[in-house]
């Protein structure tokens, strides 16, 4: 009954679609006629309202009949008001407005405070208030008719919906940490890989990313690396290698790599998932709902008899659109994603609980009970807090109940949100910007997006003062742990998917064989480096802590390179691969550790390592590439 109560509760905001009319439109600027996106468009007194594209145009739906007043705002011009706008049912009004150059408004309101020197967090244009990260917004004189804000590189205007309201947490890189006073690095494996994907949507648009949407590690670990399978002893495996920093010669590179013990899919354990789908107004664009739809289509195909699937929707309301299914079943499982349609406001926190009671109810005891999460991230209705939501998630997924997030969009997608739900609900987070990558996600990766075969995974590495004189760590910024922790079964850390590798880079600077032996001399205390360091081979230890999926005690095991300095040895396609995406991502994010990273060098040294790539996904990126460099002439 209660599920039929949640059903009857969702079918009035699907039915009211069709008693509602659409007032769409194209603003252009007055004296020249172009198209002026990231216009906002509001109905005054509703909060209903749309921004226009990079083409100019708008649209707005589910508008109930009557008469209403139009306004619209775009940064560098002045407001413009239509009145006596007349909606009829299942009807289009168009409104075409002409918009032109005003004066900047003197006031700028910071958001976020905390990170007033950020000169990378998004913007959001609202009617009549600039909201903005103080810093990023400057006056400049421009012709009439331009907009005379810049940011990263684009206009205001040319920003357009695109991104206008996107949210990135802020990354401060590693710097350079003294091996003496820190001798070890310790920090959460991490397999997600939405920021490439995200990342290659802006440089598809012809656009660079802006510097806080390049995560350098989710950059590393889009890619699979030929890594020997586990042994027996444990689901992972640990691959350590040695050589010449390309961007700096006198600095050397450490590859770490782990792969999970790979299953194939007759081996691996029954799964019970929920798929929570996000259907709100927001999600009402080619690249969100239709494109989430095809990519649960293509889910649907890889599912067997023993596997089952329930759909839970949300939006202004939540429902249960189909109970636990079984994947047998796949035509009634497509018919049911494919009857979707989106609008209405965004209750996340509230579809959240009702996938997860669905996922306790069809719980298959030890199986994989998953909830799959896709949506834009835009939650407004309900528990729609982060920090409300992660306790939620974090009490479920103690419960065994795991969570995989996919995000779709551009506009307002909440990139730093999604990663932070799919981190405490010991999942992953992808990012769908294509169908390519959802098959990429859902079918050539399936067995390592929905099964985990070790979860709470933490590295940490040792490394010898008398090989290795200082280091840092190429990303994993959000990831970082304090040694202490490593061996406390009460911090969370990452999860490694079956067949998933990882890996991670430490760019290094060798010690100085001719100085003596070094001393750190302090008021209280005194460290000296031991004398068998000297005289030993090994560069530094690896050691892995994980827990079993179903455990709660961890495991741990280790490997010491050996290779010194001087001798880099022999470099596989894996490390030399790694190293030309790293430096890539490096160069998208100007970092101030590039010194001498060039495209030309990427793309050379990625080239050089193609290996195998069954699915082309290794030429892409030298695609990418060659785009970067044509955007930045």
């Amino acid at each position: 009954m209660k599920r039929i109560c949640m059903i009857l509760l969702f079918l009035p905001v699907l039915a009211w679609a069709g008693k509602t009319g659409f007032i769409a439109g194209n603003i252009t600027e007055n004296s020249t006629g172009d198209p002026i996106p990231g216009c906002n468009i509001i109905l005054e007194g509703t909060k209903l309202g749309a921004a226009s594209g990079m083409n100019g145009d708008y649209l707005i739906q589910n508008v109930p009949p009557g008469k209403y007043t139009l306004i619209a705002s775009a940064l560098g011009y002045e407001q413009v008001q239509r009145m006596n706008v007349n909606v009829k049912k299942n009807d289009t009004t168009r409104v075409n407005f002409q918009m032109v150059a005003g004066a900047l408004p003197d006031e700028v309101v910071a958001l976020h405070t905390e990170k007033t020197d950020s000169e990378n967090d998004v913007f959001s244009m609202a009617p009549q208030t600039v909201q903005m990260q103080a810093g990023v917004l400057s006056k400049a004189q421009g012709a009439p008719g331009q907009a005379p804000h810049r940011m990263l590189g684009f206009t205001a205007a040319e920003a357009g919906t695109d991104w206008n309201t996107e949210e990135y947490d802020r990354i401060n890189e590693s710097g350079f940490l003294e091996v003496l006073k820190n001798p070890m690095s310790t920090f959460a494996a991490d397999v997600d890989a939405a920021s490439y994907a995200n990342a290659r949507r802006f440089i598809m648009m012809d656009r660079l990313p802006m510097k806080d949407v390049v995560r350098s590690e989710e950059f590393i670990n889009y890619f699979d690396y030929d890594y020997p399978q586990p042994k027996q002893d444990h689901p992972l495996s640990i691959n350590i290698e040695y050589g010449k920093c390309p961007w700096n010669q006198a600095h050397h590179l450490v590859h770490i790599g782990l792969r999970g013990k790979s299953l194939n899919r007759e081996e691996a354990k029954p799964s019970n998932l929920v798929f929570l789908i996000d259907v709100s107004g927001s999600m009402d664009h080619p690249k969100k709902l239709p494109l989430l739809q095809k990519a649960f289509n293509l889910l649907a195909d890889q599912l067997q008899e023993k596997d089952r699937v329930a759909i839970v929707v949300y939006a202004s309301a939540t429902g249960l659109v189909l109970p636990s299914t079984p994947g047998s079943e796949k035509q009634t499982i497509k018919d049911a994603i494919n009857r979707l349609e989106a609008g209405g406001s965004t209750a996340g926190g509230a579809g959240i609980k009702l996938a997860y009671e669905v996922a306790k109810e069809n719980r298959i005891k030890g199986g994989n009970n998953r909830v799959i999460l896709a949506t834009d991230g835009d939650f407004n209705v309900g528990i729609s807090s982060t920090a409300e939501l992660t306790r939620f998630i974090e009490e479920k997924r103690d419960e065994g109940i795991f969570l995989t997030v996919l995000g779709f969009g551009m506009g307002n997608y909440k990139d730093h949100r999604l990663q932070e739900l799919a981190d405490r609900g010991n999942g992953n987070h992808a990012y769908i910007d294509n169908i390519m990558e959802a098959k990429k996600v859902l079918v050539h990766e399936i067995t390592a997006t929905l099964f985990t075969i070790a979860k709470d995974v933490k590295i940490q590495v040792e490394f010898n003062p008398a090989k290795i004189a200082s280091y840092r760590l190429i990303g994993y910024e959000n990831r970082k742990l304090a040694d202490k922790d490593f061996e406390d079964d009460t911090k969370d850390a990452g999860e490694i998917g079956a067949g998933h590798t990882v890996t991670a880079l430490y760019e290094v600077i060798p010690a100085d064989p001719d100085k003596d032996t070094e001393t750190m001399d302090l008021k209280y205390q005194t460290t000296q480096i031991k004398k068998d360091a000297e005289k030993s081979d090994e560069v530094l230890t690896v050691r892995i802590r994980y827990k079993p999926p179903d455990g709660d005690t961890s495991l741990e095991f280790s490997k010491v390179l050996k290779r010194g300095p001087e001798d880099p040895g022999q470099l596989s396609d894996n490390f030399r691969f790694s190293a030309a995406v790293a430096e890539f991502a490096m160069i998208l994010r100007d970092s101030e550790f590039r010194a001498d990273s060039e495209l030309d060098q990427v793309r050379a040294l990625a080239k050089s390592a193609m290996g195998r790539d069954p699915y082309g996904y290794r030429a892409e990126f030298l695609q990418l590439v060659g785009r970067v460099e044509m955007l930045n002439k």
